[in-house]
């Protein structure tokens, strides 16, 4: 970003006089991380930005905008007044994005997200400038920082978009006028909120409301909620997926522990390496192929991308226990979706052992007890050899597992018995095992992993 202050006052449609000649290289909304030359919005979270405003001053922040109703502090750097904060960073941000006039990519769905940025960002830097999504800044306010911190240079900026009530993505959607809109995949994320899957997906295809007249949709065409919506959708749309009826699907795919390949229609000889373990994530490449090929990428080109790909947070990650056991990391996100998907990966992997820790899976209302006894049919002794269940929603599940397991090769524990699940986890750990973490974030299984590895 590069702006004057006096751009600042005119993009947001203030008249004033004297406007400090200030020059303006990025916007921050946390005092901790603001640099030289940023434009501080302290907007409300759990406690009011306006709070921090010495903290942004401190650490280099040139100018703040400023809420009416609250006193300006000080005369250390200078403040635009406005009626509202939230509504000035949104302000600001359509008029940046215009100004810099990218082409958009937007990227949403209930699994896959971010990975699935990080695709088509690698897939289109090839010939392009390219910004996106940093980590997963995927809300009201992780949009407008987004696009306000893009540089001045880029030629395609792909956001990603997550939600977790209705009309949100209508919003970020109307924030960014894409030019393709992706949705990965409609799963069970947030249900709590929605109630049933028909209203999650009613809540995604928010990502079509402001696509471009020209704009060109890509969906996940195995999902019967999405074909059906697509009617409504006037701009193109193209499909991904497992069935031979979709725009692109796969063929002869193959994934180990540290990679996955495929081939694909469209290209039925060339061998496509993607280095993230799980089949799973061969629909999120395919998606990014799609908008590689609708800007042009040469396949040779996008091959090439995906092979080097460099995901921000792929948060099933491999790491290393004390004793050497491998370890399957996903400590941070679950839903049943996802839980089932890297079950069926890791239980077809050629290892030792396995072992399985599950914690439960949050927001998922009504249908918690039946979505975490889903997980049942994904789960045999005959692939995963101990099975841990932490939480009271995954009593449920162990409730179905019993009739499975011997006793002790099955246990269930508290959320806050982490320390007495750790214990019997390092009383069992072989160093030739294979052990999954796996559960919402709330159940914080970091501290078992912590003491793991």
């Amino acid at each position: 970003m590069k702006m004057k202050l006096q751009e600042v006052y005119s993009a947001l449609k203030i008249k004033a006089d004297n406007i400090p000649d200030v020059q303006i290289t990025g916007v921050c909304f946390d005092s901790r991380e603001a640099k030289d030359g940023d434009l501080f919005f302290p907007l409300q979270g759990e406690r009011d930005g306006h709070e921090f405003i010495n903290s942004a001053i401190e650490n280099g922040a040139a100018a703040s905008v400023w809420q009416n109703d609250h006193g300006i502090p000080n005369k250390k750097i200078p403040y635009v007044a406005v009626d509202d904060v939230m509504k000035a960073f949104d302000t600001l941000a359509k008029y940046y994005l215009a100004k810099v006039n990218p082409k958009v990519v937007a990227v949403t769905g209930s699994n896959g997200k971010t990975t699935t940025k990080d695709m088509i960002a690698s897939i289109l830097a090839v010939s392009n400038n390219v910004a996106k999504t940093p980590q997963n800044f995927n809300n009201e306010i992780g949009v407008p920082f987004t696009i306000l911190n893009m540089p001045i240079n880029t030629e395609v900026l792909v956001v990603e978009m997550g939600m977790d009530r209705p009309g949100q993505i209508d919003h970020l959607s109307d924030l960014a006028n894409p030019d393709v809109s992706v949705i990965t995949m409609i799963g069970e994320a947030h249900i709590e909120f929605f109630g049933t899957r028909d209203k999650i997906a009613d809540a995604k295809m928010e990502i079509t409301h402001h696509l471009q007249e020209d704009g060109l949709f890509i969906y996940d065409g195995d999902e019967p909620l999405l074909n059906e919506r697509v009617e409504n959708v006037q701009q193109r749309s193209e499909t991904f997926g497992r069935n031979d009826n979709n725009t692109v699907f796969a063929t002869e795919v193959q994934s180990d522990k540290n990679q996955t390949t495929f081939k694909t229609n469209l290209w039925p000889d060339v061998e496509f390496t993607i280095p993230i373990m799980g089949e799973y994530n061969v629909n999120n490449a395919m998606a990014a192929l799609l908008v590689g090929q609708r800007y042009h990428i040469k396949v040779s080109a996008m091959q090439e991308a995906l092979t080097h790909l460099y995901v921000t947070e792929n948060r099933t990650e491999w790491l290393k226990a004390k004793n050497g056991a491998d370890v399957l990391s996903d400590v941070y996100n679950s839903n049943p979706t996802a839980a089932s998907e890297v079950l069926d990966n890791l239980k077809n992997l050629q290892t030792g052992r396995k072992l399985v820790v599950l914690g439960d899976m949050l927001e998922l209302g009504d249908s918690s007890k039946k979505l975490h006894e889903s997980l049942s049919s994904h789960i045999d002794p005959k692939d995963f050899q101990k099975v841990y269940l932490v939480g009271d929603e995954m009593k449920a599940l162990y409730d179905l597992l019993v009739q499975k397991y011997d006793s002790q090769d099955l246990s269930w524990y508290s959320k806050d018995q982490l320390e007495k699940l750790t214990e019997d986890i390092n009383k069992e750990l072989n160093s030739n095992d294979t052990i999954l973490l796996k559960a919402s974030h709330g159940i914080h299984l970091e501290n078992v992993l912590h003491e793991l590895i």
